[in-house]
């Protein structure tokens, strides 16, 4: 067999390509009320996220437990590799370490310090590397490399949600006040920080796309595009890419799913670029 990469649903890889290279996902949680609702599996509508009660939660022990169980047996002795979102911003990197210690020596978890799907793109260079016939600490390496080599940029139309869950530090929180200013948020050591201030979104969105050009380097790149409600400004965002990157290898687009919308807030957009990764396969761009 080969080794099996497992992550989260903050990854947001469309299914065709989890299902391509067998990468096995496990949930985050949506909580309100008395419901426990898991992302991917439940049905989680807008007026949950609405409601001023509603909160988030990692992968549990017991889901990710559940999966590695599964995951070790169908490796047959390769073992496992668990490609984890920032354990600053979440804490499914711990329960991960915790789950892990059950299977002491065949599951390796990785912190990527990022999120969305700069943690998809991370998860898919462990699956190819897997395909390639490398063993558990090659395909760790190869997971922690892209995930060093990636680059997430994030603009939200509102910070007010940001600001809530305490995912942004106090500085930022001024600035986001400050006469309207829309930022440009980049993932940093694990954590959301200020990159720029700029008057509008739409600025805000230019800004995010030449920070993203040249981060690229112009290196052959993977284009990761994610969303909250924001489908048009995403293609929009992806073609303005597209027309300045050197060599596009793959473009994925997709949501950014209930429980990171729950952060952000409608209207976010983001963008990952990853240079290096191997052309992604199972997945046509819509």
């Amino acid at each position: 067999m080969t080794v099996v990469v497992v992550t989260d649903s903050s990854a947001r890889l469309p299914a065709a390509i989890r299902e391509h290279y067998d990468i096995r996902q496990v949930p985050l949680h949506v909580l309100t009320g008395d419901a426990d609702l898991a992302e991917g599996i439940d049905e989680i509508g807008a007026d949950v996220l609405d409601r001023p009660t509603t909160t988030t939660s990692g992968a549990t022990p017991a889901d990710l437990s559940a999966v590695f169980e599964t995951a070790v047996a169908d490796s047959d002795g390769d073992g496992v590799v668990a490609v984890s979102m920032s354990r600053k911003l979440s804490g499914t990197w711990s329960s991960a370490r915790l789950a892990a210690e059950a299977f002491p020596g065949r599951v390796r978890v990785v912190d990527t310090r990022s999120v969305g799907l700069a943690v998809g793109f991370a998860a898919v260079a462990a699956a190819q590397a897997a395909r390639a016939g490398g063993e558990m600490d090659r395909v760790y390496e190869a997971a922690i490399r892209a995930a060093s080599t990636s680059e997430t940029l994030v603009c939200v139309a509102d910070l007010g949600r940001l600001r809530a869950s305490g995912r942004i530090g106090a500085a930022t929180r001024l600035f986001g006040t400050a006469l309207s200013i829309k930022p440009v948020l980049r993932v940093v050591d694990g954590s959301l920080v200020l990159a720029e201030r700029q008057r509008t979104f739409s600025k805000a969105l230019t800004s995010m796309v030449s920070t993203a050009v040249a981060s690229a380097d112009r290196q052959p790149t993977t284009v990761g595009i994610v969303h909250a409600d924001a489908a048009d400004t995403a293609r929009d965002v992806l073609e303005r890419l597209t027309e300045k990157l050197r060599v596009v290898t793959s473009a994925v687009v997709t949501d950014l799913g209930p429980v990171l919308t729950a952060h952000t807030g409608r209207g976010a957009v983001g963008v990952v670029v990853c240079p290096g990764l191997e052309p992604i396969e199972g997945h046509t761009p819509s």
